[in-house]
């Protein structure tokens, strides 16, 4: 996979309460992706953007709602989300990548 690929697959970290709940305690970290990201993409962009050693990623689709508004029907955008499992004793601090 190409550098630019790379950079371009890892959209956002996704930040809620049960987000950061899997950081703490499984060393798990959130990520929102890409909808054509694949599992060994999102796997080779963490390792080479964050310098750390992935065990394994699950991925997440998430379609968008229907909403009304003023009588007009429309959707949400659905995100592909990606749950990245580091090896154990690894972490990776967002305050400090930047």
């Amino acid at each position: 996979m190409n550098e630019e690929r790379i950079l371009k697959v890892l959209l956002a970290p996704h930040i809620s309460e049960k987000a950061a709940l899997l950081a703490d305690t499984r060393e798990q970290y959130v990520f929102k992706v890409v909808s054509t990201a694949t599992k060994p993409e999102v796997k080779q962009a963490v390792e080479s953007l964050f310098d750390v050693k992935v065990q394994s990623v699950n991925m997440i689709n998430i379609k968008g709602k229907r909403k009304v508004f003023k009588g007009r029907q429309g959707q949400r955008n659905g995100v592909r989300k990606a749950v990245v499992r580091l090896a154990s004793g690894q972490e990776i601090d967002f305050a400090a990548a930047e």
